[in-house]
Protein backbone atom coordinates (compact mmCIF):
# COMPACT_ATOMS: atom_id res chain seq x y z
CA UNK A 1 0.00 0.00 0.00
CA UNK A 2 1.53 3.30 -1.15
CA UNK A 3 -0.55 5.69 0.99
CA UNK A 4 0.24 6.88 4.51
CA UNK A 5 -2.64 6.99 6.96
CA UNK A 6 -3.28 10.46 8.44
CA UNK A 7 -6.76 9.92 9.94
CA UNK A 8 -9.51 7.35 10.39
CA UNK A 9 -10.57 7.72 6.77
CA UNK A 10 -7.79 9.84 5.24
CA UNK A 11 -4.55 8.84 3.56
CA UNK A 12 -1.81 10.84 1.84
CA UNK A 13 0.79 10.20 -0.85
CA UNK A 14 3.42 12.92 -0.80
CA UNK A 15 5.13 14.56 -3.76
CA UNK A 16 8.23 12.35 -3.47
CA UNK A 17 6.21 9.43 -4.84
CA UNK A 18 6.88 10.48 -8.43
CA UNK A 19 9.18 13.04 -10.00
CA UNK A 20 7.35 16.11 -11.24
CA UNK A 21 4.39 15.96 -8.85
CA UNK A 22 3.31 19.52 -8.05
CA UNK A 23 0.90 18.57 -5.27
CA UNK A 24 0.33 15.55 -2.98
CA UNK A 25 -2.56 13.09 -3.27
CA UNK A 26 -5.21 12.70 -0.57
CA UNK A 27 -7.35 9.58 -0.45
CA UNK A 28 -10.56 8.92 1.46
CA UNK A 29 -11.80 5.48 2.48
CA UNK A 30 -11.65 2.63 4.94
CA UNK A 31 -8.47 0.58 5.29
CA UNK A 32 -10.19 -2.21 3.36
CA UNK A 33 -11.05 0.07 0.42
CA UNK A 34 -7.57 1.62 0.27
CA UNK A 35 -5.83 -1.74 0.63
CA UNK A 36 -7.74 -3.13 -2.33
CA UNK A 37 -7.10 -0.26 -4.76
CA UNK A 38 -5.57 -1.52 -7.98
CA UNK A 39 -1.89 -0.35 -8.14
CA UNK A 40 -2.45 1.59 -11.37
CA UNK A 41 -4.58 4.08 -9.42
CA UNK A 42 -1.50 5.44 -7.65
CA UNK A 43 0.50 5.93 -10.84
CA UNK A 44 -2.42 7.56 -12.66
CA UNK A 45 -3.17 9.93 -9.78
CA UNK A 46 0.52 10.85 -9.59
CA UNK A 47 0.44 11.69 -13.30
CA UNK A 48 -2.51 14.03 -12.67
CA UNK A 49 -0.47 15.71 -9.92
CA UNK A 50 2.17 16.73 -12.49
CA UNK A 51 -0.24 18.81 -14.60
CA UNK A 52 0.32 22.60 -14.76
CA UNK A 53 -1.67 24.73 -12.35
CA UNK A 54 -2.65 21.87 -10.01
CA UNK A 55 -3.72 23.30 -6.65
CA UNK A 56 -3.53 21.99 -3.10
CA UNK A 57 -4.07 18.22 -3.60
CA UNK A 58 -5.34 15.61 -5.99
CA UNK A 59 -8.31 13.90 -4.32
CA UNK A 60 -9.14 10.21 -4.68
CA UNK A 61 -12.57 9.12 -3.53
CA UNK A 62 -13.44 5.78 -1.83
CA UNK A 63 -14.92 4.47 -5.11
CA UNK A 64 -11.69 5.10 -7.04
CA UNK A 65 -10.40 2.63 -9.61
CA UNK A 66 -8.11 2.94 -12.62
CA UNK A 67 -9.52 4.49 -15.77
CA UNK A 68 -8.54 6.14 -19.04
CA UNK A 69 -5.65 8.49 -18.19
CA UNK A 70 -6.88 9.28 -14.69
CA UNK A 71 -8.61 7.13 -12.10
CA UNK A 72 -12.39 7.12 -11.96
CA UNK A 73 -13.08 8.87 -8.66
CA UNK A 74 -10.54 11.68 -9.12
CA UNK A 75 -10.99 15.35 -8.25
CA UNK A 76 -8.36 17.83 -9.44
CA UNK A 77 -8.50 21.62 -9.43
CA UNK A 78 -6.36 23.94 -11.55
CA UNK A 79 -5.72 27.64 -11.04
CA UNK A 80 -6.90 29.16 -14.30
CA UNK A 81 -5.02 32.42 -13.68
CA UNK A 82 -1.75 30.61 -13.09
CA UNK A 83 -1.39 28.40 -16.14
CA UNK A 84 -4.08 25.95 -15.08
CA UNK A 85 -5.06 23.41 -17.72
CA UNK A 86 -8.16 21.71 -19.01
CA UNK A 87 -7.91 18.02 -19.93
CA UNK A 88 -10.55 15.86 -21.66
CA UNK A 89 -8.99 12.76 -20.11
CA UNK A 90 -9.57 14.26 -16.67
CA UNK A 91 -13.28 14.66 -17.44
CA UNK A 92 -14.05 11.44 -19.27
CA UNK A 93 -15.78 10.32 -22.44
CA UNK A 94 -19.33 10.27 -21.10
CA UNK A 95 -19.48 14.00 -20.44
CA UNK A 96 -21.93 14.97 -17.68
CA UNK A 97 -23.00 11.40 -17.05
CA UNK A 98 -25.47 11.98 -14.27
CA UNK A 99 -28.07 10.52 -11.95
CA UNK A 100 -31.64 11.79 -11.76
CA UNK A 101 -33.94 10.85 -8.88
CA UNK A 102 -37.68 11.08 -9.58
CA UNK A 103 -40.25 10.88 -6.79
CA UNK A 104 -43.84 9.62 -6.95
CA UNK A 105 -46.85 9.47 -4.61
CA UNK A 106 -46.97 5.69 -5.00
CA UNK A 107 -46.12 3.06 -2.39
CA UNK A 108 -44.94 -0.54 -2.65
CA UNK A 109 -48.54 -1.73 -2.29
CA UNK A 110 -49.50 0.30 -5.38
CA UNK A 111 -46.61 -0.84 -7.56
CA UNK A 112 -45.89 -4.46 -6.65
CA UNK A 113 -48.87 -5.96 -8.54
CA UNK A 114 -47.90 -3.99 -11.66
CA UNK A 115 -44.11 -4.18 -11.35
CA UNK A 116 -43.53 -6.53 -14.30
CA UNK A 117 -45.82 -4.49 -16.55
CA UNK A 118 -44.19 -1.23 -15.48
CA UNK A 119 -40.66 -2.48 -16.21
CA UNK A 120 -41.69 -3.87 -19.59
CA UNK A 121 -43.46 -0.63 -20.55
CA UNK A 122 -40.39 1.41 -19.55
CA UNK A 123 -38.24 -0.92 -21.64
CA UNK A 124 -40.45 -0.40 -24.69
CA UNK A 125 -40.70 3.38 -24.27
CA UNK A 126 -37.04 4.19 -23.52
CA UNK A 127 -34.51 2.84 -26.05
CA UNK A 128 -31.48 1.21 -24.44
CA UNK A 129 -28.36 -0.70 -25.47
CA UNK A 130 -25.33 -0.03 -27.67
CA UNK A 131 -26.21 2.28 -30.56
CA UNK A 132 -29.82 2.64 -29.42
CA UNK A 133 -31.69 5.28 -31.38
CA UNK A 134 -34.25 7.78 -30.19
CA UNK A 135 -37.89 8.09 -31.10
CA UNK A 136 -37.26 11.85 -31.16
CA UNK A 137 -35.89 12.65 -34.62
CA UNK A 138 -33.86 15.83 -34.92
CA UNK A 139 -32.21 17.62 -37.80
CA UNK A 140 -28.78 19.20 -37.42
CA UNK A 141 -29.99 22.77 -36.67
CA UNK A 142 -32.38 21.46 -33.99
CA UNK A 143 -29.68 19.33 -32.41
CA UNK A 144 -27.38 22.34 -32.19
CA UNK A 145 -30.14 24.32 -30.50
CA UNK A 146 -30.49 21.47 -28.03
CA UNK A 147 -26.71 21.45 -27.43
CA UNK A 148 -26.87 25.16 -26.61
CA UNK A 149 -30.04 24.99 -24.49
CA UNK A 150 -29.99 21.72 -22.54
CA UNK A 151 -33.01 20.82 -20.43
CA UNK A 152 -34.47 24.28 -21.07
CA UNK A 153 -34.64 23.42 -24.81
CA UNK A 154 -36.50 20.22 -23.92
CA UNK A 155 -39.06 21.83 -21.60
CA UNK A 156 -39.81 24.52 -24.18
CA UNK A 157 -40.79 21.72 -26.56
CA UNK A 158 -43.10 19.94 -24.17
CA UNK A 159 -40.69 17.47 -22.61
CA UNK A 160 -41.51 18.17 -18.99
CA UNK A 161 -42.30 21.49 -17.39
CA UNK A 162 -40.46 24.68 -16.54
CA UNK A 163 -40.49 23.82 -12.81
CA UNK A 164 -38.29 20.78 -13.55
CA UNK A 165 -35.35 23.10 -14.19
CA UNK A 166 -35.31 24.26 -10.56
CA UNK A 167 -34.38 20.73 -9.52
CA UNK A 168 -31.48 20.14 -11.91
CA UNK A 169 -27.84 21.04 -11.35
CA UNK A 170 -26.95 24.23 -13.29
CA UNK A 171 -30.74 24.51 -13.75
CA UNK A 172 -30.25 22.10 -16.63
CA UNK A 173 -28.17 24.42 -18.82
CA UNK A 174 -24.43 24.98 -19.16
CA UNK A 175 -24.68 28.60 -20.31
CA UNK A 176 -21.12 28.62 -21.64
CA UNK A 177 -21.92 26.00 -24.31
CA UNK A 178 -21.36 26.86 -27.98
CA UNK A 179 -22.53 24.34 -30.58
CA UNK A 180 -20.24 26.02 -33.11
CA UNK A 181 -17.38 24.18 -31.40
CA UNK A 182 -18.80 20.73 -32.19
CA UNK A 183 -17.42 18.63 -35.04
CA UNK A 184 -19.74 17.26 -37.71
CA UNK A 185 -19.00 13.79 -36.33
CA UNK A 186 -20.17 14.79 -32.84
CA UNK A 187 -23.41 16.20 -34.22
CA UNK A 188 -23.99 13.14 -36.38
CA UNK A 189 -23.44 10.74 -33.47
CA UNK A 190 -25.80 12.69 -31.22
CA UNK A 191 -28.67 13.35 -33.61
CA UNK A 192 -30.56 10.12 -33.06
CA UNK A 193 -29.66 9.33 -29.45
CA UNK A 194 -31.63 11.91 -27.48
CA UNK A 195 -33.98 10.18 -25.07
CA UNK A 196 -31.97 6.94 -24.88
CA UNK A 197 -30.24 5.16 -22.00
CA UNK A 198 -27.31 3.57 -23.79
CA UNK A 199 -25.40 0.62 -22.38
CA UNK A 200 -22.78 -0.24 -19.76
CA UNK A 201 -23.65 0.95 -16.27
CA UNK A 202 -26.53 3.12 -17.50
CA UNK A 203 -29.97 2.18 -16.26
CA UNK A 204 -33.45 3.10 -15.17
CA UNK A 205 -34.42 1.61 -11.81
CA UNK A 206 -37.64 1.51 -9.81
CA UNK A 207 -36.64 2.10 -6.18
CA UNK A 208 -38.29 1.50 -2.82
CA UNK A 209 -37.71 3.64 0.27
CA UNK A 210 -37.90 1.30 3.25
CA UNK A 211 -38.77 3.27 6.44
CA UNK A 212 -35.62 2.28 8.36
CA UNK A 213 -33.49 3.60 5.48
CA UNK A 214 -34.22 7.26 6.17
CA UNK A 215 -31.27 8.85 8.00
CA UNK A 216 -32.35 12.50 8.05
CA UNK A 217 -36.11 12.64 8.63
CA UNK A 218 -36.37 16.42 8.46
CA UNK A 219 -34.49 16.81 5.17
CA UNK A 220 -36.11 13.76 3.58
CA UNK A 221 -39.55 15.17 4.33
CA UNK A 222 -38.57 18.63 3.06
CA UNK A 223 -37.39 17.08 -0.22
CA UNK A 224 -40.64 15.15 -0.71
CA UNK A 225 -39.68 11.68 0.53
CA UNK A 226 -41.87 9.46 2.72
CA UNK A 227 -41.87 5.92 4.13
CA UNK A 228 -42.58 3.10 1.68
CA UNK A 229 -42.33 5.49 -1.29
CA UNK A 230 -41.61 4.40 -4.87
CA UNK A 231 -39.03 6.44 -6.78
CA UNK A 232 -37.32 6.20 -10.16
CA UNK A 233 -33.56 6.51 -10.63
CA UNK A 234 -32.11 7.25 -14.09
CA UNK A 235 -28.39 7.05 -14.85
CA UNK A 236 -27.20 8.10 -18.31
CA UNK A 237 -25.25 10.86 -20.03
CA UNK A 238 -24.38 12.54 -23.31
CA UNK A 239 -24.09 9.25 -25.24
CA UNK A 240 -22.16 9.17 -28.55
CA UNK A 241 -21.94 12.95 -28.87
CA UNK A 242 -20.10 13.28 -25.56
CA UNK A 243 -17.71 10.49 -26.52
CA UNK A 244 -16.96 12.17 -29.83
CA UNK A 245 -16.37 15.58 -28.21
CA UNK A 246 -13.83 14.02 -25.83
CA UNK A 247 -12.10 12.11 -28.64
CA UNK A 248 -11.95 15.14 -30.96
CA UNK A 249 -10.31 17.43 -28.44
CA UNK A 250 -8.10 14.82 -26.82
CA UNK A 251 -6.54 14.03 -30.20
CA UNK A 252 -6.22 17.72 -31.02
CA UNK A 253 -4.57 18.56 -27.68
CA UNK A 254 -2.13 15.65 -28.00
CA UNK A 255 -0.88 17.06 -31.30
CA UNK A 256 -0.43 20.69 -30.18
CA UNK A 257 0.28 20.78 -26.45
CA UNK A 258 4.07 20.44 -26.74
CA UNK A 259 4.64 22.53 -29.87
CA UNK A 260 2.15 25.29 -29.09
CA UNK A 261 2.14 25.45 -25.28
CA UNK A 262 5.31 23.64 -24.19
CA UNK A 263 3.26 21.25 -22.07
CA UNK A 264 4.46 17.70 -21.61
CA UNK A 265 2.41 15.06 -19.81
CA UNK A 266 3.52 11.63 -18.57
CA UNK A 267 0.58 9.95 -20.32
CA UNK A 268 -0.91 10.97 -23.68
CA UNK A 269 -4.34 10.18 -22.26
CA UNK A 270 -3.96 13.29 -20.08
CA UNK A 271 -3.40 15.61 -23.05
CA UNK A 272 -4.05 19.17 -21.87
CA UNK A 273 -3.82 22.83 -22.84
CA UNK A 274 -4.12 26.03 -20.77
CA UNK A 275 -7.76 26.68 -19.89
CA UNK A 276 -7.57 30.34 -20.91
CA UNK A 277 -6.06 29.57 -24.33
CA UNK A 278 -8.25 29.63 -27.43
CA UNK A 279 -7.94 25.86 -27.69
CA UNK A 280 -8.87 25.42 -24.04
CA UNK A 281 -11.91 27.65 -24.41
CA UNK A 282 -13.04 25.81 -27.54
CA UNK A 283 -13.07 22.52 -25.67
CA UNK A 284 -14.75 24.06 -22.61
CA UNK A 285 -17.56 25.33 -24.83
CA UNK A 286 -17.85 21.98 -26.61
CA UNK A 287 -17.86 20.20 -23.24
CA UNK A 288 -20.71 22.55 -22.24
CA UNK A 289 -22.64 21.17 -25.20
CA UNK A 290 -22.03 17.66 -23.84
CA UNK A 291 -23.44 18.84 -20.51
CA UNK A 292 -26.55 20.17 -22.21
CA UNK A 293 -27.01 17.08 -24.37
CA UNK A 294 -26.97 14.97 -21.21
CA UNK A 295 -29.53 17.12 -19.40
CA UNK A 296 -31.82 17.23 -22.45
CA UNK A 297 -31.47 13.47 -22.85
CA UNK A 298 -32.71 12.84 -19.32
CA UNK A 299 -35.46 15.43 -19.66
CA UNK A 300 -36.94 13.45 -22.54
CA UNK A 301 -36.56 10.22 -20.55
CA UNK A 302 -38.42 11.92 -17.67
CA UNK A 303 -41.30 12.66 -20.02
CA UNK A 304 -41.40 9.01 -21.05
CA UNK A 305 -41.46 8.01 -17.37
CA UNK A 306 -44.44 10.29 -16.81
CA UNK A 307 -46.25 8.92 -19.86
CA UNK A 308 -45.64 5.27 -18.99
CA UNK A 309 -46.68 5.62 -15.36
CA UNK A 310 -49.81 7.56 -16.33
CA UNK A 311 -50.71 4.75 -18.73
CA UNK A 312 -49.99 1.88 -16.32
CA UNK A 313 -51.72 3.47 -13.33
CA UNK A 314 -54.48 5.12 -15.40
CA UNK A 315 -53.93 8.48 -13.76
CA UNK A 316 -52.40 11.82 -14.71
CA UNK A 317 -48.79 12.65 -13.78
CA UNK A 318 -49.78 15.35 -11.28
CA UNK A 319 -51.99 12.94 -9.33
CA UNK A 320 -49.10 10.45 -9.33
CA UNK A 321 -46.74 13.15 -8.04
CA UNK A 322 -44.04 12.42 -10.63
CA UNK A 323 -41.41 15.10 -10.08
CA UNK A 324 -37.64 15.42 -9.99
CA UNK A 325 -35.94 15.36 -6.61
CA UNK A 326 -32.58 16.26 -8.16
CA UNK A 327 -30.25 15.61 -11.08
CA UNK A 328 -26.51 15.78 -10.41
CA UNK A 329 -23.55 14.91 -12.65
CA UNK A 330 -20.10 13.46 -12.61
CA UNK A 331 -17.59 13.72 -15.51
CA UNK A 332 -17.45 17.48 -15.87
CA UNK A 333 -15.13 20.44 -15.26
CA UNK A 334 -16.64 23.52 -13.65
CA UNK A 335 -15.27 26.99 -12.89
CA UNK A 336 -15.56 27.61 -9.16
CA UNK A 337 -14.00 29.77 -6.44
CA UNK A 338 -12.33 28.01 -3.52
CA UNK A 339 -10.21 29.26 -0.65
CA UNK A 340 -6.67 27.92 -0.72
CA UNK A 341 -4.28 28.99 2.07
CA UNK A 342 -6.41 32.02 2.81
CA UNK A 343 -6.66 33.12 -0.81
CA UNK A 344 -9.84 32.93 -2.90
CA UNK A 345 -8.81 31.35 -6.21
CA UNK A 346 -10.70 30.76 -9.44
CA UNK A 347 -10.27 27.08 -10.14
CA UNK A 348 -11.34 24.72 -12.87
CA UNK A 349 -12.49 21.69 -10.86
CA UNK A 350 -12.33 18.44 -12.83
CA UNK A 351 -14.56 15.72 -11.40
CA UNK A 352 -13.99 12.41 -13.14
CA UNK A 353 -16.30 9.84 -11.64
CA UNK A 354 -16.89 12.23 -8.74
CA UNK A 355 -19.96 14.24 -7.75
CA UNK A 356 -20.30 17.84 -6.64
CA UNK A 357 -21.15 18.06 -2.93
CA UNK A 358 -21.59 21.75 -2.14
CA UNK A 359 -21.94 22.88 1.47
CA UNK A 360 -24.95 25.11 2.34
CA UNK A 361 -24.95 28.57 0.82
CA UNK A 362 -22.74 27.90 -2.22
CA UNK A 363 -24.03 29.78 -5.26
CA UNK A 364 -23.65 26.68 -7.44
CA UNK A 365 -26.64 25.11 -5.65
CA UNK A 366 -30.06 25.78 -7.22
CA UNK A 367 -32.04 28.18 -5.02
CA UNK A 368 -34.51 25.49 -4.00
CA UNK A 369 -31.76 23.63 -2.11
CA UNK A 370 -29.20 26.33 -1.37
CA UNK A 371 -29.78 26.60 2.37
CA UNK A 372 -29.67 22.81 2.79
CA UNK A 373 -26.54 21.96 0.79
CA UNK A 374 -26.62 20.28 -2.59
CA UNK A 375 -28.41 16.94 -2.97
CA UNK A 376 -26.01 14.15 -3.94
CA UNK A 377 -27.11 10.96 -5.72
CA UNK A 378 -25.04 7.79 -5.45
CA UNK A 379 -26.15 4.97 -7.73
CA UNK A 380 -25.29 1.45 -6.64
CA UNK A 381 -25.16 -1.54 -8.92
CA UNK A 382 -28.49 -2.97 -10.08
CA UNK A 383 -28.46 -5.53 -7.24
CA UNK A 384 -27.56 -3.15 -4.42
CA UNK A 385 -28.75 0.02 -2.72
CA UNK A 386 -28.51 3.58 -4.01
CA UNK A 387 -28.27 6.67 -1.82
CA UNK A 388 -29.37 10.27 -1.49
CA UNK A 389 -26.89 12.42 0.44
CA UNK A 390 -26.38 16.14 1.04
CA UNK A 391 -23.27 18.30 0.80
CA UNK A 392 -21.77 19.34 4.14
CA UNK A 393 -19.11 21.68 5.49
CA UNK A 394 -16.21 19.21 5.34
CA UNK A 395 -16.54 19.13 1.56
CA UNK A 396 -14.36 22.26 1.62
CA UNK A 397 -11.37 19.90 1.81
CA UNK A 398 -12.36 18.05 -1.37
CA UNK A 399 -13.18 21.05 -3.60
CA UNK A 400 -16.86 20.38 -2.75
CA UNK A 401 -16.79 16.83 -4.14
CA UNK A 402 -17.77 13.32 -3.10
CA UNK A 403 -18.15 9.81 -4.57
CA UNK A 404 -20.27 9.01 -7.62
CA UNK A 405 -21.09 5.34 -7.09
CA UNK A 406 -19.81 2.08 -5.68
CA UNK A 407 -16.83 1.90 -8.04
CA UNK A 408 -15.80 -1.17 -10.00
CA UNK A 409 -13.51 -3.73 -8.44
CA UNK A 410 -13.69 -6.16 -11.35
CA UNK A 411 -13.19 -5.42 -15.04
CA UNK A 412 -16.08 -5.92 -17.43
CA UNK A 413 -14.18 -8.78 -19.05
CA UNK A 414 -13.66 -10.58 -15.72
CA UNK A 415 -17.27 -9.99 -14.75
CA UNK A 416 -18.46 -11.69 -17.95
CA UNK A 417 -16.15 -14.61 -17.21
CA UNK A 418 -17.49 -14.97 -13.68
CA UNK A 419 -21.20 -14.27 -14.16
CA UNK A 420 -23.73 -15.75 -16.56
CA UNK A 421 -26.21 -13.12 -17.71
CA UNK A 422 -29.14 -15.53 -18.04
CA UNK A 423 -28.64 -16.99 -14.57
CA UNK A 424 -28.10 -13.52 -13.12
CA UNK A 425 -31.41 -12.33 -14.56
CA UNK A 426 -33.18 -15.37 -13.11
CA UNK A 427 -31.57 -14.80 -9.70
CA UNK A 428 -32.55 -11.13 -9.68
CA UNK A 429 -36.18 -11.88 -10.56
CA UNK A 430 -36.26 -14.60 -7.88
CA UNK A 431 -34.93 -12.10 -5.32
CA UNK A 432 -37.70 -9.63 -6.14
CA UNK A 433 -35.89 -7.41 -8.67
CA UNK A 434 -37.59 -7.62 -12.07
CA UNK A 435 -35.12 -6.87 -14.86
CA UNK A 436 -35.46 -6.32 -18.61
CA UNK A 437 -32.46 -6.03 -20.93
CA UNK A 438 -31.49 -6.54 -24.56
CA UNK A 439 -28.01 -7.82 -23.63
CA UNK A 440 -27.45 -10.66 -21.19
CA UNK A 441 -23.67 -10.28 -21.55
CA UNK A 442 -24.05 -6.59 -20.69
CA UNK A 443 -26.09 -7.61 -17.66
CA UNK A 444 -23.27 -9.91 -16.51
CA UNK A 445 -20.81 -6.99 -16.70
CA UNK A 446 -22.95 -5.08 -14.20
CA UNK A 447 -23.41 -7.82 -11.61
CA UNK A 448 -23.39 -6.51 -8.06
CA UNK A 449 -20.31 -8.61 -7.26
CA UNK A 450 -18.30 -6.67 -9.88
CA UNK A 451 -18.52 -3.56 -7.69
CA UNK A 452 -17.25 -2.43 -4.32
CA UNK A 453 -19.63 -2.44 -1.37
CA UNK A 454 -21.65 0.73 -1.91
CA UNK A 455 -22.59 0.81 1.78
CA UNK A 456 -18.91 0.90 2.80
CA UNK A 457 -18.16 3.55 0.18
CA UNK A 458 -21.01 5.80 1.33
CA UNK A 459 -20.24 5.28 5.03
CA UNK A 460 -16.69 6.49 4.30
CA UNK A 461 -17.80 9.89 2.96
CA UNK A 462 -20.55 10.20 5.57
CA UNK A 463 -18.15 9.63 8.47
CA UNK A 464 -15.54 11.89 6.87
CA UNK A 465 -18.20 14.61 6.72
CA UNK A 466 -17.80 15.19 2.98
CA UNK A 467 -21.47 14.46 2.42
CA UNK A 468 -24.15 13.20 4.82
CA UNK A 469 -26.62 10.36 4.32
CA UNK A 470 -30.26 11.34 3.84
CA UNK A 471 -31.89 8.14 2.54
CA UNK A 472 -31.16 4.76 1.00
CA UNK A 473 -33.19 3.08 -1.76
CA UNK A 474 -33.51 -0.58 -2.75
CA UNK A 475 -34.14 -1.68 -6.35
CA UNK A 476 -37.40 -3.37 -7.38
CA UNK A 477 -37.15 -3.12 -11.16
CA UNK A 478 -34.34 -2.48 -13.64
CA UNK A 479 -34.01 -1.77 -17.33
CA UNK A 480 -30.52 -2.08 -18.80
CA UNK A 481 -28.97 -1.70 -22.24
Amino acid sequence: MEAKRVGDLEWVIDKSFKEGMRVPIRLFGTENLIKNLDPQVYDQAANVATLPGAEKEIILMPDAHSGYGAPIGTVAAFDVNNGGIISPGMIGFDINCSVRLIKTNLTLKDVKPKLKTLVEEFFKAIPSGVGSESKVRLKEPEFKELADGGARWATERGFGKKEDLERIELNGNAEWADSGKLSKAAVKRGLNQIGTLGSGNHYLEIEHLVPENVFDDKLAKKWGLFDDQILILVHTGSRGAGHQIASDYMNSFASIMKSKYNIEVPDRELAAVPFLSDDGQDYYKAMGCGVNISFANKQIILQRVREVMSKVFKSDEDSLGIDIVYDVAHNRATLEKHEIDGENLELLVHRKGATASYYPGRKEIPKLYRQDGSPVLIGGSMQTASYLLVGSENSRQTFCSTVHGAGRMMSRHKAKEKYDGKKLKEEMIKSGIYVDTDSLSGLAEEAGGAYKDVNEVVESVDKAGISRKVAKFLPLGVIKG
